[in-house]
């Protein structure tokens, strides 16, 4: 890319990091993204020619190491790359912050189910398989039904059934659960008024807000 012709280290760092989607795909291996698949489903709008070609580019840059494990290539990030976690989460702490405002284009259940999967408490979940579904109102019927396996002390998110018994679902709209992913709203103040509806015997009911949780970012303060 075209340099900023600075001696300034910030802007040497932004030859690097201001072209559009490096520091979401720095984001995603920092969150333990090492496929190209995995880093499409935290990157659903992002085409596989520009994350291969961001990809490159963060390796030439010493960002990102390649290597081939059991025939798969495999990303990680180097020590340079890793020192990038501070600057990610500041970026998003500052967004949530300051930046609160969601609109309808920003809604994606795709990466929403995704990032739910990879951070849901494991450890709040019974021993036994446990299989969550979710209803989601307000998108298209292809994306509007998914399920959340947890077994073996790993999560999975699928949208066709995985043909487990389902332990509980959740019936909200997109725009809702993403909300309280988030931490726009909290899990108790969305069933209170109704935007949230949760079925399922009255223990499960009463697990699967915990079970669940909120995104990372969720307990950042907000501006009154």
């Amino acid at each position: 890319m075209t340099g900023y012709g600075q001696f300034c280290p910030m802007s040497k760092a932004m030859e690097v990091l201001d072209e559009r989607w490096t520091l979401l795909v720095v984001r995603e291996l920092l969150l333990g993204s090492c496929h190209f698949n995995d880093l499409r489903r935290g990157l659903p709008k992002m085409s596989p020619a520009l994350l291969s070609k961001r990809l490159k580019s963060l390796a030439r840059a010493g960002v990102v190491a390649r290597a081939e494990v059991d025939g798969r290539s495999t990303y990680s990030l180097t020590p340079c790359g890793q020192e990038l976690g501070e600057v990610v989460d500041a970026l998003g702490r500052w967004g949530i912050r300051w930046l609160g405002e969601v609109v309808d284009a920003d809604l994606d259940p795709h990466l929403l189910m995704w990032d739910i999967r990879r951070t849901v408490p494991i450890h709040e979940w019974p021993v036994a398989r446990t299989t969550v579904a979710f209803r989601l109102d307000g998108v298209a019927a292809t994306a509007s039904r998914w399920w959340l396996v947890v077994a073996d002390g790993h999560a999975d998110v699928c949208d066709v059934d995985p043909g487990h018994e389902v332990t509980g679902t959740v019936q909200t709209s997109l725009s809702t659960l993403t909300r309280i992913w988030r931490g726009d709203v909290g899990w108790a103040a969305a069933l209170r008024d109704g935007s949230v509806a949760v079925s399922g015997p009255a223990e499960v009911r009463g697990a699967i807000p915990g079970w669940i949780g909120q995104g990372a970012k969720a307990a950042v303060p907000r501006p009154a």
